[in-house]
C-alpha cells in the first residue's frame, strides 16, 4: 500500500466531515425549542444511508450536490415523525452556513502538523466563501499553505476546476497530488477525475462495503499513507 502513495508530496483537505464537523446544537436549536432531540447515533446512521443515496443521484446526472442536506433533513423529519417544511428548510439553511461547522476533534491541530512534516497541505472545500475565517476560529488555517473556496473559485466539487485551481495554487501536478474528503460521488470521483489520488474520510462508515481507500480519522491517514 505504501508504494501506492510513494509520489505524493501534496495533500489536500476537505473541511466538512473530514476536518469540522457541525455544530448540532446551535443547527437544532429550534427543535430543542419543540422539546425534540436527535440521537447522535441516528444522525451518524442516517448520515451514512443518505451519502449512498445522494451518491446513486449524483453518478446518474452530477446535480445534486445543494440538495443532500435537503435529502437529510427530509429524512430525519419523516423518521422523527415532524411535518414542518419551513423548520426542515430552516435546518438545511442552517447546516448550509460555514459558520455553523465549528466542531473540531481534539488534536486535530497536532495530527496536521505530523503530516505537515513530510507533505504539503491545503484546503480545497464546497463552502460560502466563509470557509478560511471558520478554520481560523477553529484554530488551524495557519497550518495550511492554500484554502481553495467554492464560494470564491466559482466552480465546486466535483467540477475538476476547483481541483485544478488548488493545485496550481501550490504549484502541484495530479500525480503527486491526494484528496481527503467524505463523500465518494463529490470528493472521491472529484479528485480521481481530476487526475488526484483520493481517500475518503468515512467517519459513519458509509463506505465500507465500497472497496475504496477509507480512513475514519487524520491518525489513520497518516497509517494509510506510511503503511
Amino acid at each position: 500500500m505504501a508504494a501506492q502513495y510513494s509520489a505524493i508530496n501534496t495533500i489536500f483537505f476537505d473541511v466538512g466531515n473530514t476536518l469540522l464537523f457541525p455544530n448540532r446544537p446551535r443547527i437544532h436549536a429550534r427543535l430543542s425549542d419543540r422539546g425534540l432531540t436527535c440521537d447522535p447515533q441516528h444522525l451518524r446512521d442516517l448520515e451514512a444511508r443518505i451519502k449512498n443515496r445522494f451518491d446513486a443521484l449524483m453518478i446518474a446526472d452530477g446535480n445534486h450536490d445543494h440538495g443532500f442536506w435537503r435529502m437529510f433533513y427530509t429524512q430525519l423529519f419523516a423518521e422523527i415523525g415532524l411535518h414542518d417544511d419551513e423548520l426542515r428548510d430552516h435546518c438545511v439553511a442552517c447546516v448550509r452556513d460555514s459558520g455553523n461547522w465549528d466542531q473540531i476533534l481534539p488534536g486535530t491541530r497536532e495530527e496536521l502538523q505530523r503530516i505537515a512534516e513530510r507533505y504539503r497541505i491545503a484546503v480545497i472545500s464546497n463552502a460560502d466563501g466563509r470557509i478560511r475565517d471558520v478554520l481560523r476560529r477553529c484554530g488551524i488555517a495557519d497550518c495550511f499553505l492554500t484554502i481553495t473556496d467554492s464560494g470564491l473559485v466559482g466552480h465546486e466539487k466535483p467540477h475538476p476546476e476547483i481541483f485544478r485551481v488548488a493545485m496550481q495554487s501550490l504549484g502541484a501536478t495530479p500525480s503527486e497530488s491526494l484528496y481527503l474528503g467524505d463523500v465518494y460521488s463529490v470528493d472521491y470521483l472529484g479528485a480521481t477525475g481530476a487526475g488526484m489520488q483520493a481517500v475518503l474520510m468515512d467517519v459513519p462508515g458509509a463506505y465500507k462495503q465500497r472497496g475504496v481507500p477509507r480512513v475514519e480519522s487524520l491518525a489513520e491517514l497518516r497509517a494509510l499513507l506510511a503503511a
